[in-house]
């Protein structure tokens, strides 16, 4: 059976045609022998009368109710004994939901709610169906973070609500961070009084130095916690607790400063970022600590995970404290990478001895990974093949697929985190690796999608980011392979649509939103391209500020000068409906002309290749439009440009962006050249920036004339001690050579 016909999501394994045509309507009998399975019924009923308004009746003696009865009969079934597993029948009559636990019963009846329409009816007519579902992979995780920014305990509810009836079954609940600690801990009650509050929060993008001034707390209490991990169980979803080490601890220092290598003072962070001050690794209080956090946590999550963060820890406190130095050599310890391994095994061993098993990211990897420890792999797939090819479990979560915190729109009118991940690169994620052999396969339990919330401050704001992509992974962690078909699901948006606004859920229309990129066209000339997937709306586009010239888009727009450009949606009746998107263009005698890379970009920073660097688009808007950007990371940038004959110029300048705290830097110093042929160069300039930050130019004011313009960019090697990321390679990004 077509997928579109269907309309289910995600798309089930199995689902053939059958006879029959059944009625719903609020008359209909639910019907078991088997008791325990009412709880799935009661669950189902509680989602119906959100939704329609109306419960359906129970019953365990279907044989004492009338013929013409319509049931719903949930039963076991023992030859059903795949985990999760169900099969549903409609016929005239009856809707047969059968599974060996259950599970697979409470998924089957996320399948029915499903076949309702979405729209609030009292009743409905369902085709007869056979319908053999099964999940592909075991773990099928969601990320929610509610230490940046706060989740009440009804919205974490309702959060587990879209989990469940999209038939994910791990919630990972990030708990602690630099900027708030958000879990009641009996023992160290400063770890909410203190940590729990930051005394203001960042305003706008990253790096605006700006703040509001406002106090920001917010804790889950112990009984809270078992309330929701009771609300999740019985929707059949695990809650797996996070609690950030050695890294991401500031406001665990901030509540007890004995924990860092300085001993403070320190303070809950009010910006975002990286920051250096980490637990401390050669005290032992630090581990005793952490063990009696950890007993407590395990007291009140029985997940068998728990995940233990691991990543972004900073090592140059521990270079310069004498415990953490003495450490290292009582135990042999190569370097503070090593250390790291041995803090996160000594950590790993405790809670084995609890009986449950670590998560920890994939920079869990460095310095020796410990024994029994699951990867969760975010920097890209390298941490999880190389997990799995050292025999260990591994969930993928690579920031390029799976960070749904990341913009949905190249004209996002919102703050984010940057980025771009659209609906359909989600859709077309493959968690099991080519590069991984068959028999290392199977250690690839699932994937999940982390949404991070810097930006993201409100219930309505989440549900933006989340849907439809949470939708879009739901069907790639379910359904086969072989059944994923992206013309199918695309042709399911519209209804998945209609089921958010049934929920009363927020959602992102990006998909069909105005989409506007600059491309180069032929003849080194610069083209402003737009598209949409709407079929009802026309695109109109204005060369001016005046919207009123505006006229019918048909090809790409031609920009031959410097301006400004505008375009919209238009509808049948001539009404705007969307956002107007905008663009600036600064263009010079660069423009459009061809660029050769000598180095690759780094692939997250690739922009449109050398043609980024000579678009005519300046950026204004920093990592929130990061698709204008060109970066690299620990090499030096070199770009050649073409001008197709010798040309005469007085100034070359070279746009940049620093944001040391993501460990962007300025570059050491960009060197100028000149050539008339493209291989003997004459230098013209050199210009250090050393303190630059946010976006920069390097200007050379040496005029002359030539054919190619060589501009080299030198990066630091390696992050020097002291400033953020110490130790590692730096990023230098750029967005524009201009030459005038």
């Amino acid at each position: 059976m077509a997928q579109t016909s269907l309309q289910l999501t995600p798309v089930p394994a199995s689902a053939q045609s059958q006879p029959g045509l059944f009625h719903f309507d609020d008359k209909t009998v639910i019907v078991s022998k088997s008791k325990k399975l009412y709880k799935e019924a009661d669950l189902f009923n509680d989602l119906l009368r959100q939704f329609y308004g109306y419960r359906l009746s129970l019953s365990t003696h279907p044989e004492k109710l009338p013929a013409h009865v319509n049931k719903i009969i949930l039963q076991d079934n023992p030859a059903i004994q795949e985990e999760d597993a169900y099969e549903l029948r409609v016929d005239d009559h009856s809707i047969q939901i059968s599974s060996g636990n259950s599970a697979g019963i409470f998924y089957g009846l996320q399948t029915l709610l499903q076949l309702l329409p979405p729209e609030k009816l009292t009743a409905c007519d369902i085709a007869g169906i056979l319908i053999k579902d099964k999940p592909r992979f075991t773990y099928r995780g969601m990320h929610l973070d509610v230490a940046r920014h706060f989740s009440s305990v009804a919205f974490v509810k309702k959060y587990i609500d879209y989990l469940a009836m999209h038939k994910y079954n791990n919630f990972h609940w990030h708990l602690t961070d630099d900027q708030g600690w958000r879990i009641e801990i009996k023992k160290y009650p400063l770890l909410t009084s203190v940590g729990g509050c930051r005394a203001q929060t960042l305003v706008g993008r990253y790096g605006s130095d700006l703040y509001d001034n406002t106090p920001y707390c917010g804790f889950y209490t112990q009984e809270q916690i078992k309330e929701v991990v009771a609300y999740a169980t019985a929707r059949h979803v695990n809650v797996i607790p996070e609690i950030e080490m050695p890294g991401h601890a500031m406001a665990a220092l901030a509540s007890y400063p004995y924990l860092g290598c300085t001993k403070g003072p320190y303070k809950t962070f009010e910006t975002w970022g990286v920051i250096e001050d980490v637990f401390c690794a050669g005290n032992d209080s630090t581990f005793q600590f952490l063990e009696d956090v950890l007993t407590e946590v395990m007291a009140l999550f029985p997940s068998k995970y728990i995940h233990i963060g691991g990543d972004e820890c900073p090592k140059e406190r521990w270079k310069h404290c004498v415990q953490c130095q003495k450490r290292i050599k009582d135990n042999h310890l190569k370097d503070e990478f090593a250390l790291q391994s041995y803090f996160i095994q000594r950590i790993e061993k405790f809670i084995n001895q609890k009986g449950r098993s670590i998560i920890g990211w994939d920079e869990i990897l460095e310095g020796g990974l410990a024994p029994n420890a699951t990867v969760m792999s975010w920097r890209g797939e390298s941490g999880g093949i190389e997990a799995a090819k050292q025999k260990h479990n591994v969930i993928m979560t690579p920031g390029e697929w799976c960070y749904i915190d990341h913009s949905q729109s190249l004209n996002e009118d919102s703050v984010t985190i940057g980025g771009y991940l659209p609906l359909e690169k989600v859709y077309g994620y493959e968690p099991i690796p080519a590069s991984l052999q068959p028999g290392e396969m199977h250690y690839i339990l699932g994937a999940q999608a982390n949404l991070w919330t810097e930006y993201i401050t409100n219930p309505s704001k989440i549900e933006y980011m989340i849907f439809p992509r949470m939708s879009a992974l739901s069907e790639v962690l379910w359904s086969p392979k072989e059944s994923r078909n992206w013309e199918g699901f695309e042709e399911r948006i519209p209804q998945l649509m209609k089921r958010y606004k049934l929920w009363g859920a927020n959602y992102s229309n990006a998909y069909y939103d105005l989409q506007a990129k600059v491309v180069p066209l032929p003849k080194d000339k610069i083209g402003w391209s737009l598209s949409t997937k709407s079929k009802n709306d026309k695109i109109i586009v204005a060369n001016s500020e005046s919207q009123a010239t505006a006229t019918i888009y048909t090809e790409p727009v031609e920009i031959k000068k410097s301006g400004f450009w505008q375009a919209a949606l238009q509808d049948e009746n001539k009404k705007i409906v969307s956002n107007w998107v905008k663009q600036q263009f600064l263009l010079n005698k660069a423009s459009g002309k061809p660029v050769v890379l000598t180095y690759p970009p780094s692939a997250k920073y690739a922009g449109s290749g050398g043609f980024t660097l000579v678009d005519g688009v300046v950026n204004t808007m920093g990592m929130s439009k990061s698709s204008q950007f060109l970066g690299f990371n620990g090499s030096d940038m070199e770009a050649i440009v073409d001008l197709g004959a010798d040309t005469d110029f007085q100034t070359i300048n070279l746009h940049a962006f620093a944001q040391p705290d993501s460990w962007i830097y300025p570059a050491t110093e960009v060197i100028f050249y000149k050539s008339e042929d493209g291989v003997s160069f004459t230098q013209l300039a050199t210009v250090s920036l050393p303190d630059a930050r946010r976006n920069h130019i390097f200007q050379c004011n040496q005029a002359g004339k030539a054919r190619y313009i060589k501009i080299k960019a030198l990066a630091m090697k390696l992050i020097p001690s002291g400033m953020a990321g110490a130790g590692y390679r730096p990023w230098i990004f750029f967005d524009e050579i201009e030459i005038n």
